[in-house]
């Protein structure tokens, strides 16, 4: 009698022992960590086996390391991949897989709220070699059609976005790319693959800057690419050319980290989710960007499609940058400081921290307003930051 399927793993237990053997090397219980920079054949036949396929091994450190193929395992199995491969930085998983998957005469359509600098290696890098970039709006899924050419190659976008937590129809996204036989590429960094899984959507490429939530504590650079084998392995053969492979250390860290991923992301979830709704309430708020509240313009879809609605709130206080400003400096328990998604609250004005060379208009071009403030809330009590943030905002406006 067929046994029935078994259940699938839940996402914290799937954290925990995810792509992860048993027993380790050394009958260790963590997973060590392999500081090597080349690896030894017993005899030339083993050798011969590595390269004809026979064994599955590596020869030197640019191809890999035991300590990243467990920390890549155990993100596949938590984002639903076939494989995984991962990198010095998120931006180094990005812009590998581009190189990847066009060339010169080649057409890439990115959605203008995507991440800053992935619209700068397109639109200035990626330019210059002969590759053709249109950029239509978020959300405008006609235009996003409209813009695929024969030449077309790939389709990018993020969701939710940054700063303004813009949340793309992943499964309608998926359906134009398939539908015109183009690659769809997802930076899921803010979502995370506890909020939610672009590929179970019909996405055929996932991105993370394993920097923010997956490491979680604001301790290691590593970036994440995820899809198909067949994918990978082409990424994989890019990456062995460009050399941007994570280091044993840091991927050491990530398996550490993603540990205890899912608990993090619940209460962060929870969190943002406590903030965003004291600051909608809040007479000196003008705006609220977070799609846990039913005002956001993609509420509905983020319901559908995601399990908890991510870490990060941005906001818009009533006043000008100088006003957002005192707000930020008069908060007292997250760091000013740059990135996101570790345990730590960090606080920040996208108007001066990412785009401070831009003038107030340039800035209005691109859609940042000088009275921003982005949040990322960690996993402190919700109560003592709501606290803080109540306080700040009475003395930036006493």
């Amino acid at each position: 009698m067929a046994q029935p399927p078994k259940k699938p793993l839940g996402p914290s237990t799937t954290a925990v022992h995810g792509g992860e053997t048993r027993p380790k090397l050394g009958n260790s219980l963590v997973t060590p960590i392999v500081q090597t920079a080349t690896y030894t054949f017993t005899n030339t036949q083993e050798l011969r086996d590595h390269f004809d396929g026979k064994i599955e091994r590596v020869e030197y450190g640019r191809y890999g390391n035991p300590t990243q193929r467990v920390a890549e395992e155990k993100l596949a199995a938590l984002e639903g991949a076939e494989d995984c491969l991962l990198f010095a930085s998120g931006m180094a998983a990005m812009t590998t897989t581009l190189f990847a998957m066009l060339s010169r005469g080649t057409h890439v359509v990115v959605t203008d709220d995507s991440y800053r600098r992935t619209r700068q290696f397109l639109n200035q890098t990626l330019h210059k070699y002969g590759i053709e970039v249109s950029t239509v709006p978020c959300g405008d899924y006609e235009a996003l059609e409209d813009a695929i050419k024969p030449t077309t190659r790939a389709l990018v976008s993020e969701s939710p976005t940054n700063p303004y937590n813009r949340v793309l129809d992943l499964e309608r996204f998926g359906e134009i790319g398939r539908r015109n036989r183009v690659k769809t590429i997802i930076d899921a960094t803010f979502a995370t693959p506890y909020n939610v899984r672009p590929l179970d959507y019909g996405i055929d490429v996932v991105m993370h800057s394993a920097t923010k939530y997956l490491g979680g504590h604001n301790d290691l650079l590593a970036g994440a690419v995820l899809g198909s084998r067949v994918i990978i392995d082409a990424v994989r053969g890019m990456q062995g050319i460009t050399g941007a492979v994570v280091d044993p250390f840091a991927a050491f860290l990530l398996v550490r980290g993603l540990k205890t991923f899912a608990l993090r992301v619940q209460r962060q979830n929870t969190n943002a989710q406590a903030i965003a709704e004291f600051l909608a309430s809040h007479p000196r708020i003008s705006a609220v960007h977070y799609p846990g509240l039913a005002t956001h313009r993609e509420h509905a879809v983020a319901k559908r499609q995601m399990r908890g609605f991510g870490g990060v709130v941005s906001f818009e206080v009533t006043g000008d940058i100088d006003t957002a400003a005192r707000v930020v400096d008069a908060c007292e328990i997250p760091y000013l400081a740059v990135s996101l998604g570790g345990v730590e609250s960090l606080i920040e004005q996208p108007a001066i921290m990412s785009f401070y060379e831009l003038t107030t208009e340039e800035r209005m071009q691109v859609g940042i307003k000088d009275n921003l403030i982005r949040y990322s809330v960690g996993i402190e009590d919700p109560e003592d930051l709501i606290a803080d943030l109540a306080q700040a905002l009475d003395r930036a406006f006493g």
